[in-house]
């Protein structure tokens, strides 16, 4: 556990004094309106530089020459059948990659669209597998002040005016309007999943305005953190002399990104809601077949704000007002006609036209007064369609019916409810941002790596099958199998519906499980979820970046976290015979063998066609079946539920048993094949891996401890020999005595320090399992690590670099080997919290912060990438790994279900029988405590008694 007292001597380095002066804190410490006090922090007149991409060195080009060919020809086959290829390293976005992302809007698995710290809606992503990264500059909030009877006016879109294409002089759109934010005294703070933008002065000197924005992302709550809405809430502070009329704008063009807005056909509608709610439909045909999408923007009416609307205005001045024209009466009148509401739905736009929306709120401020105005914004598209597959409809429909036009109903409950999402959100995040032990970087970073499970193109289902593409839409629920009763969260904020008991009455049940008398048996359906690797590489639920991952799934939706290891469970029993070729051979072989865990769900048809990595036979890598059964008992042993343990043993026998085939020589170890049969796919390793191995030997012990759990004591026995057994082989080859090799081959890198070399360590301790090796053997790993791959990097200020040589030069045997990746960096952070190390692990993951989210950084703020060279270039922005950083909250606040299980030794519950005792010289290598092992047995068995599998 962390020490009381370590970072108490660190000043207050990020505090909002530096950024927005205490009086106007104070003036807007009120619902809400002032920035919390820790948060990630910019200006918005900070410059947003263009991030600077990898390259791969000659050598290196070199040798995947022939893959780079065969990828390009795959990509090209892909691209004919109007799809895009999984991996596509040759095209190139319209619009680069820079330094001025922000919090994401939205909740999960409903699409999502990003906004950037100076106001920008970019990084569409709308439809399953695309991205547009380009902002719709039309998208924007703007002010309108009028003081002293008129003669005193302001009027500036709240962005600043730093992009290309704006001020046209003669432009009848959006350069025709008043850019007149600097940003110099304006600034921006992000803690996921809100974040404030606060303007000091501009454009008006005498008014103080904050924007919160806000996006129901909710742990544990399955219902509102799946619908595709945000609110917008401005508190208005007037420090003048005299009354002001502040009038609010929220303009939308009617797009979903990119060059969608000229392919015609697009509707605007105005409606008025319940409860004051009134604002404009954008009803959105998508080109490809794909299902159509349909924004609300709405703000709220009350005694002291009136909402008018625009319901269509275009970028050019042919066939509706144009922008120029809108802004124009915005800046005289300062809101728009009543009348507007009552002129139902436009003419469908034609194609080449681009047509928007307007809702303006106005509201009186006094001197010194206050005023608040919320705005909210939904988009809906009940149906999320795949390439090659099926149609579903998403988890928000369960809820709200699968017609386009609950947008309304979202728009109006986000705008009603939006103060209970922040109570809830503030009282999960609060324990954290309160502990005084914790580094304040660590704390709102931690949040806010949380935007990948919003902006990381998530797709989350309702559960149920396909459904037909002419099916009729409802706009009542269809269906609600989610508890009423919101799930209790305990003290260490994990939901304790979760903890299953085995028998309320029995005194055998183990004592890592709650007796908690509101525990309940595990059946609700909260639908399928789907995350990708990284916007560039486009597969589902990448199994073994998953593995580090699925830290924030479990602490924060534990639900979804089992739903997708089930899915797993399921395709490992499955087997695909369809032909592929894979790429960096050139071989054929089968897309799915029984017993291999895929490497992925699949890109354009999930759970019906998998592993849509084709670079190499993932049924042959060494890592993807032992992560699976460390995920596994992981999540079985943090929430005790047995029932989604008997469903997956069949598959966790499975996923052990295959892997048989790579022991070569019998003594229990698992070898490499020599190519890169693991995460690190571009890394070749040859015989006995210090990481594969390590993760075998750890899951070797979680499936022992799982099968004497659910009473499968045969294969218990059987596991735990092997374990034994493969220990002692795992340490003769590997151990060095300060750290284990990287392999035991003879290439030069052999010796080579790699920074993920205890992965297996890490979830035994994740568990609650006993150690897989001495504590001092595990302590002098970590230690190395620390000196060797971080400390010898940049000072430490970068990361773990993935492989370093015992001479201290970072090892140059490949791209991956001299990268930094920054989820391994959380995860061998998270790592040494489990051991006592804290100083090393907050430094090493400190690093990554200092390098990807800090001002003398890169810049890749909510687009942490997979990796990044020792110069700063990034491989694969918006990447799945980094989520990892929640392991290291796991590590600091265990599961109460770890912490009972840490107290025991699992391991020597399962008696072995005499046939398969192992001899007096083997146990004498191995520390087995003969004359103690049958009293050790008799002792752990009186709490560790399970009834048998039926």
């Amino acid at each position: 556990m962390i020490n009381k007292h370590l970072f108490h001597s660190r000043k207050k380095s990020w505090p909002a004094e530096e950024y927005v002066n205490k009086s106007t804190l104070q003036l807007l410490d009120f619902d809400c309106g002032a920035p919390p006090e820790l948060a990630w922090r910019r200006r918005l007149n900070s410059h947003a530089n263009l991030l600077k991409e990898f390259t791969v060195t000659f050598k290196e080009a070199i040798r995947m020459m022939s893959l780079g060919v065969r990828l390009w020809s795959y990509v090209r086959e892909e691209a004919s059948q109007g799809r895009k290829a999984p991996i596509d390293p040759f095209t190139r976005e319209r619009c680069k990659p820079s330094a001025s992302e922000g919090v994401p809007l939205g909740g999960m698995g409903s699409g999502s669209i990003s906004r950037g710290f100076r106001g920008e809606f970019k990084n569409w992503q709308i439809l399953p597998g695309s991205r547009e990264m380009s902002p719709v500059m039309a998208n924007q909030f703007s002010i309108f002040v009028s003081r002293d009877g008129g003669k005193k006016k302001y009027s500036s879109v709240l962005s600043p005016g730093h992009h290309e294409g704006l001020k046209k002089f003669g432009d009848p759109g959006i350069s025709s309007w008043d850019w007149n934010l600097s940003g110099q005294h304006s600034t921006y703070h992000a803690l996921f999943p809100r974040a404030w933008t606060v303007y000091d002065g501009e454009p008006d000197p005498d008014l103080k305005i904050s924007c919160r924005q806000i996006s129901p992302f909710i742990p544990h709550n399955y219902k509102e953190s799946s619908v595709p809405t945000a609110v917008f809430v401005y508190t208005l502070v007037n420090t003048g002399k005299d009354r002001a009329k502040v009038s609010l704008l929220f303009t939308w063009e009617n797009s979903i990104g990119g060059v969608s807005h000229q392919s015609g056909g697009h509707v605007n509608e105005p409606f008025i809601g319940n409860d004051g709610v009134s604002g404009v439909l954008l009803h959105h045909k998508t080109d490809d077949d794909n299902p159509p999408v349909t924004f609300a923007i709405a703000a709220c009416e009350t005694q002291n704000v009136n909402v008018t609307v625009l319901p269509t205005f275009g970028l050019s001045g042919e066939n509706c007002i144009t922008a120029r024209e809108m802004w124009g009466t915005m800046v005289q009148d300062g809101q728009f006609d009543r009348e507007n509401f009552e002129v139902g739905c436009s003419m469908p736009s034609l194609p080449g036209d681009s047509i928007c929306a307007a809702v303006c709120a106005s509201t009186w401020v006094e001197p010194h007064g206050r005023s608040t105005v919320a705005f909210g914004l939904s988009w809906s598209s009940p149906k999320v369609k795949f390439q090659k597959g099926c149609t579903y409809h998403r988890r928000y429909t369960s809820f709200y019916g699968t017609s386009e036009r609950s947008a309304i109903n979202m728009v109006h409950d986000a705008l009603k409810n939006y103060k209970i999402w922040e109570e809830e959100i503030e009282k999960w995040q609060n324990p954290i941002l309160r502990d005084e032990r914790l580094p304040e970087w660590y704390k709102f970073t931690l949040f806010n790596e949380l935007y990948f499970l919003v902006a990381g193109g998530t797709v989350w289902t309702d559960g149920e099958g396909p459904v037909a593409d002419n099916e009729k839409p409802t706009s009542r629920l269809r269906r609600s199998k989610t508890s009423k009763s919101k799930n209790k969260i305990s003290k260490s904020g994990h939901s304790k519906s979760m903890r299953v008991i085995l028998n309320p009455n029995s005194h055998n049940n183990p004592p890592w499980f709650s007796d908690d008398q509101d525990s309940q048996d595990y059946t609700e359906n909260v639908g399928k979820f789907l995350y990708l690797e990284g916007v560039e590489y486009i597969m589902w639920c990448t199994y073994d970046v998953h593995f580090y991952a699925s830290f924030a799934l479990l602490e924060l939706f534990p639900k979804i976290e089992l739903a997708i290891q089930s899915d797993f469970a399921k395709a490992v029993l499955h087997e695909d015979t369809r032909r592929v070729k894979f790429l960096a051979d050139g071989k054929y072989g089968i897309r799915k063998v029984r017993g291999a865990v895929p490497h992925d769900l699949g890109t354009h048809d999930p759970w019906h066609e998998m592993n849509a990595y084709n670079i190499h036979d993932t049924s042959k890598w060494k890592d993807l079946n032992p992560k699976f059964v460390l995920q596994v008992y992981r999540d079985f042993a943090a929430t005790g539920d047995f029932s989604f343990g008997r469903a997956v043993w069949p598959s966790v026998r499975a996923a052990i048993d295959y892997m048989a085939q790579f022991d070569r020589d019998g003594d229990g170890l698992i070898e490499n094949d020599g190519f890169p049969d693991q995460t690190y796919d571009a890394w070749t390793v040859h015989g006995v891996s210090a990481y594969c191995g390590c993760l075998w030997l750890a899951s070797l012990e979680a499936a022992a401890a799982m099968a004497y759990s659910l009473g499968d004591h045969s294969f218990a026995e059987k596991c735990k020999v092997k374990f034994l057994r493969a220990k002692k082989a795992f340490e003769e080859k590997l151990w060095n005595g300060s750290y284990f090799n990287y392999d035991s081959g003879s290439s030069k890198n052999s010796r080579s320090i790699q920074a993920d070399q205890l992965a297996g360590q890490w979830y035994t301790a994740a568990s609650g399992l006993p150690l897989l090796f001495e504590e001092k053997k595990i302590r002098s790993t970590l230690q190395r690590i620390f000196e060797y791959n971080v400390m010898k990097v940049r000072g430490g200020r970068m990361g773990a670099v993935n492989g370093m040589t015992p001479r201290g030069k970072v090892d140059d045997t490949c791209m991956q080997s001299r990268e930094i990746w920054t989820g391994v960096t959380y995860a061998v952070a998270a790592n040494m919290i489990s051991h006592g190390m804290e100083h090393q692990a907050f430094t090493t993951a400190e690093g990554i912060y200092v390098s990807g989210w800090s001002e003398e950084g890169s810049g890749y703020w909510f687009q942490t990438p997979e990796a990044w060279t020792t110069d700063g270039h990034y491989r694969s922005l918006i990447y799945m790994r980094p989520l990892s950083i929640w392991a290291m909250q796991y590590a600091l606040s265990p599961p109460e279900a770890i912490l009972k299980m840490s107290k025991i030794n699992i391991m020597d519950c399962i008696q072995v029988s005499a046939s398969q005792r192992l001899d007096e010289a083997d146990i004498e290598r191995l520390g087995v405590r003969r004359n103690n092992l049958e009293l050790d047995y008799v002792e752990a068995s009186k709490f560790c008694t399970f009834p048998r599998i039926s």
